[in-house]
């Protein structure tokens, strides 16, 4: 089965992104497919490369990373959520007359309607909400 993950809740202070990790890890340890995972609402703090939490507390930016360079799935951020909460990639930053940029490769700031194209291409869109 092909599937797409939709992640609403903020990193740490919520389980969503934990929990949405967890269960990509089992569907692609079950042989299915993962297409995209699409970040909106607070989960688009989960595109921030400059987080960093305790060593002692798992690093979700560095996990979701591994997801993309171990099996490709593409981590699509929603543009207007995260330039409401302060989250630029380099081309908004410019645009906006920002000095600095907060998200990169391998998350893509894009719109709701990848998220729509995502949920008619793949057979589950699972959420994960606070």
């Amino acid at each position: 089965m092909r599937y797409a993950l939709l992640v609403q809740g903020a990193p740490y202070s919520s389980q969503a992104s934990h929990s949405a990790l967890r269960f990509a890890s089992g569907l692609l340890a079950r042989g299915h497919v993962l297409e995209a995972v699409f970040f909106y609402h607070d989960g688009v703090y989960n595109a921030a490369r400059l987080a960093a939490p305790p060593q002692d507390e798992p690093h979700l930016y560095d996990a979701w990373c591994e997801l993309h360079q171990a099996h490709g799935t593409q981590l699509q951020v929603c543009i207007s959520a995260a330039l409401r909460r302060g989250l630029l990639d380099e081309r908004e930053a410019l645009r906006h007359g920002k000095s600095g940029h907060s998200v990169e490769a391998p998350f893509e700031l894009t719109g709701l309607g990848q998220l729509i194209g995502l949920g008619q291409e793949v057979d589950r869109l699972v959420t994960f909400a606070p």
